[in-house]
C-alpha cells in the first residue's frame, strides 16, 4: 500500500514540475509570437512536455530545435532551471518541440536493434559512435530489453556506448556522475 502512496505522490511532484515547465514555456511560446499547444504527460517517472501543433506544423517551431536538436537541449536546461527555481528541487522533466525527440528516439532505438541483432548473431561486442546522454540511454534501454549488456565509456563529446553479449569483466573507465547521466537521459 506505501508503494501506491509514494508512487501517487511521485506523480503529483511530476504533474506540478510539467504545470510549472507549461507555464515557463507559454510564456516564451507568447514572447516569440509562436503558436502550439502544450502536452504534459508523465513518462517513466518524469515529467514529459510537448510543444505540439494542430494539422500542419508551424515552421516557425523548427527554431527551437535548431540544428541537431541543440536549441532544444538548451531550451530544455532551461526549462529543468525554471522547475528547479519554483519547487527547489532537480528536474529530470523532458521537453519535446514538434516531436522531434520522438522521432530521433525512434531513430537511435532502429539504430540499437540494428546493433543487438549483430550482437546476438554474431556474438561479438560493439562500439557505438560517440553520443549525447540521451541518445545512450536509448540504446541502454533497448540493449537491456533485448538482454544484452551496455556500458558507456568515453570522456565528454567521444562518451560512446558499448554492447557486449555478456556481462563486461573489466570496469568501464566512466565515472558513477556520468553513469548516472545516462541513466537519466540528460544532455
Amino acid at each position: 500500500m506505501s508503494e501506491n502512496i509514494d508512487h501517487d505522490e511521485l506523480v503529483k511532484k511530476l504533474d506540478k514540475e510539467g504545470d510549472i515547465a507549461a507555464d515557463y514555456l507559454e510564456e516564451l511560446l507568447d514572447i516569440a509570437d509562436l503558436d502550439g499547444d502544450i502536452d504534459i504527460a508523465v513518462e517513466a517517472d518524469r515529467a514529459a512536455v510537448a510543444v505540439v501543433t494542430e494539422g500542419g506544423a508551424d515552421r516557425r517551431l523548427r527554431r527551437l530545435i535548431g540544428k541537431n536538436g541543440e536549441v532544444l537541449d538548451a531550451l530544455q536546461e532551461l526549462t529543468r532551471l525554471a522547475v528547479q527555481t519554483a519547487t527547489g528541487e532537480r528536474s529530470r522533466l523532458m521537453l519535446d518541440i514538434d516531436k522531434h525527440r520522438a522521432k530521433h528516439r525512434e531513430e537511435i532505438a532502429e539504430l540499437a536493434r540494428d546493433v543487438v541483432r549483430e550482437v546476438k548473431e554474431d556474438n561479438v561486442t560493439i562500439e557505438l559512435e560517440p553520443m549525447n546522454a540521451f541518445e545512450r540511454k536509448v540504446v541502454h534501454d533497448v540493449a537491456a530489453e533485448a538482454g544484452l549488456y551496455s556500458d558507456s565509456e568515453g570522456m565528454g563529446p567521444d562518451r560512446h556506448v558499448v554492447v557486449h553479449p555478456e556481462p563486461p569483466t573489466a570496469d568501464s573507465d566512466g565515472d558513477d556522475e556520468a553513469e548516472q547521466a545516462d541513466e537519466d537521459g540528460d544532455a
